[in-house]
């Protein structure tokens, strides 16, 4: 600067020159975040491509050709039965695939069927064997307050393709439970036909 002695410029300096180091590891700090997020971003990308074309291709989902199937063969039952239900049929992630409400079945029963099939594709065993494990005593008690609210009484049971694969799940409602797992029953033997 205009004026100054060589110890302020030399103190001048130095303040700069601390300046730009104390920024330094800021910087690299800042490079290695993004670093880190642009990794874990194309890993990601990376999984979700896979898994995504996994399911795409319908090797490990149930289309919905099968769904409707399932659902048919379940009212069909119902109606032999003589009840009225809620029929839910979701996919290998859980998701809703096809739903029913007969005509005058209950609007509580809704959930409780969707969450009947979900219960069942997130434990791959039927609603009622998992309510039997959440007993008091028991080694899964209380899991019906996990992952949002489950079902842990029958009428719930996961859907199985030819080979024996895992495809998705049935839920039903609207009846005694006896009634709705066998509904259910009758919905899963459709994809053995």
């Amino acid at each position: 600067m205009f004026g100054e002695n060589s110890d302020e410029k030399r103190n001048r300096v130095s303040l700069e020159k601390n300046k730009e180091d104390s920024q330094m590891p800021m910087k690299n700090k800042t490079c290695r975040m993004k670093a880190t997020f642009l990794l874990s971003m194309m890993l990601f990308v990376g999984v979700f491509a896979i898994t995504g074309s996994a399911i795409a291709d319908g090797s490990t989902d149930i289309t919905l050709e099968q769904a409707l199937a399932v659902v048919s063969a379940a009212q069909e039952k119902a109606e032999k039965q003589g009840t009225l239900m809620d029929i839910a049929v979701v996919d290998a992630g859980a998701n809703l695939k096809a739903f029913v409400r007969m005509d005058g079945a209950f609007l509580g029963s809704i959930d409780i069927s969707i969450k009947k099939a979900k219960t069942a594709r997130f434990f791959n065993m039927p609603t009622g064997k998992l309510g039997e494990l959440a007993q008091p005593g028991k080694p899964l008690y209380n899991i019906e307050f996990s992952n949002g609210g489950l079902i842990t009484f029958p009428g719930g049971l996961p859907l199985k393709d030819k080979s024996g694969n895992i495809i998705g799940a049935i839920g039903v409602s609207g009846s005694s439970v006896e009634d709705d797992h066998e509904v259910a029953l009758a919905g899963a033997a459709a994809l053995k036909k």
